[in-house]
């Protein structure tokens, strides 16, 4: 990576975080942190307003105007990639969703640009044992923190009804789970959504409490199973 580029992705991951690390810098770009400290120094003496220090973290006190984001070939083709997994594995509003969000970006690029990301060669066929009648009410569930009651057969197909907290999400590549706080369980319980025989969002609102949210699911996974954060959080 040019070292003008790296400048400028610096700036585009201090603008979308509320603290960044050197460290956090140095393995998304693959250079030392020292290289990182020199960087940020020359961001700081050209007048971009970052505050922070080493061993702290950085942040962008104020909001940059950058030039339009460009991309490169193989960033395009991980866009194309994306946009074409959500449509292909979801149901609408997502789906919908994934096919405007192509059109936005499409539009906005170069025209010889755009042409080369439609002609993508990554396909992602639409299968319809991996797209889930639930995930919309999961996943609008968890944004808005609302408890949930579950109809759920577990894999000896018996029957229960839970409430639960849903927290996150998740693809395994032929099913979808979704982590969740368990009232019955007191515990964290993962559910497929293939299993669920029925599904009502609750009016009640859940809490951020400690021991409970997907954080600190994520923080035991990596204490105890050695499954780093990044595994699920490239950002993390």
């Amino acid at each position: 990576m040019r070292r003008a580029d790296r400048l400028f992705q610096i700036v585009q991951y201090l603008r979308s975080r509320p603290l960044t690390t050197a460290e956090w810098l140095a393995a998304r770009l693959d250079v030392s942190k020292r290289t990182v400290y020199r960087d940020i120094n020359d961001l700081i003496r050209s007048g971009t307003p970052i505050e922070g220090e080493a061993g702290v973290g950085y942040v962008l006190r104020r909001k940059l105007d950058l030039p339009p984001l460009m991309f490169d070939r193989t960033e395009l083709t991980t866009i194309e990639l994306g946009l074409r997994f959500v449509y292909a594995n979801t149901e609408a509003p997502l789906s919908s969703a994934a096919i405007s969000a192509m059109a936005k970006i499409r539009s906005v690029l170069p025209g010889t640009v755009a042409a080369d990301m439609s002609k993508s060669p990554v396909y992602v066929p639409r299968r319809e044992r991996a797209r889930e009648p639930h995930l919309n009410s999961v996943i609008s569930a968890a944004n808005d923190k609302r408890r949930v009651q579950l109809d759920y057969k577990d894999a000896e197909n018996r029957e229960t009804r839970r409430v639960v907290w849903p927290l996150g999400v998740f693809f395994w590549g032929s099913t979808w789970t979704m982590l969740a706080w368990c009232e019955l369980r007191r515990d964290f319980r993962s559910f497929r959504l293939d299993r669920m025989s029925g599904l009502q969002i609750l009016d009640t609102c859940f809490q951020d409490v400690p021991g409970k949210r997907l954080i600190d699911y994520l923080r035991w996974l990596e204490a105890t199973h050695a499954v780093p954060l990044s595994e699920f959080d490239p950002e993390g």
